[in-house]
């Protein structure tokens, strides 16, 4: 198929899928979702986002109606319906329906399961992009890869007006993540990552940047940085499922980074090895 969607046992094409009315995430946005790729039919780091999935559900009580070996399988299953091997890779869960509106959620129901899958493949790392900053409005759960995404949508619509890649966002001056991605600094041959607190997202790419640093003996500090820092900053990285970890040379109109484009070549190179193996 050329794309895909599925909704609680129902398998089709995506524009032949129907959602109930009755489903909560059409009133509250009342849910969570992953998201990653596939590559030769197989799925990049499935175990992590699942681990994520399955961490989202529990902190907003949302009872999820598979196992994560069944889940797993299901998403295994639906990737190999796909015409071609490279696809976006994505997953959520609703806390249910329920025939009347009503704030107070139902105990007694299980989650709906959405997945939607078509053909993407991850970013050319050798792309250098373009932010734009903006203040952070969103609420204070952050960690939780919720449903209600309203401030990111709004964030990502002016950095595409900016003709930009991406929105970064800061709360008082501390940079906290992007719209869609985290972001991360290098300085004096340092990695500096927010941490992973209630104010972002633990990224999957996030973690594999960590990891790959520490191979290759590059100090990384998981603490705060502000807005002064960014822009001050040897290189500027944004990473998420698709980009992995891109370059950005500009911030507000301002060049930045530029002074550490060995290390981040050698970085990017890692990464993209580490994609490649894993989905062999």
């Amino acid at each position: 198929m050329k794309n895909l969607g599925y909704y609680n046992g129902l398998c089709d094409e995506i524009e032949n899928i129907s959602i109930p009315m009755s489903d909560r995430v059409c009133f509250f946005g009342d849910g969570i979702y992953d998201a990653t790729y596939s590559r030769n039919y197989n799925i990049f780091s499935l175990d992590e986002h699942i681990d994520r999935f399955y961490n989202s559900a529990k902190l907003l009580e949302i009872e999820l109606p598979y196992s994560k070996s069944e889940m797993k399988e299901l998403l295994n299953d639906m990737v190999r319906k796909m015409d071609t091997g490279e696809n976006f890779v994505y997953f959520q869960a609703t806390r249910g329906s329920a025939p009347v509106r009503n704030h107070v959620f139902p105990r007694d129901t299980k989650a709906n399961i959405w997945i939607n899958i078509y053909h993407k493949e991850i970013l050319d790392l050798k792309k250098h992009i373009q932010l734009i900053t903006m203040e952070d409005t969103r609420f204070l759960h952050c960690n939780i890869k919720t449903l209600n995404l309203i401030p990111a949508v709004i964030a990502s619509q002016r950095a595409k007006e900016a003709g930009c890649f991406e929105t970064v966002f800061h709360r008082n001056g501390r940079v906290t993540e992007c719209a869609h991605s985290n972001v991360h600094i290098i300085k004096d041959n340092t990695l500096i990552t927010a941490p992973t607190d209630n104010l972002i997202l633990p990224g999957i790419a996030r973690k594999h940047i960590i990891e790959s640093c520490k191979k290759m003996n590059i100090p990384v500090l998981e603490k705060p940085f502000n807005l002064e820092q960014l822009f001050d900053a040897d290189e500027v990285l944004v990473s998420s499922a698709g980009a992995l970890c891109l370059v950005a040379d500009q911030i507000d109109g301002k060049a930045v980074g530029g002074k550490a484009t060995k290390l981040v070549e050698k970085l990017q190179k890692m990464l993209l090895q580490d994609f490649i193996d894993q989905t062999q």
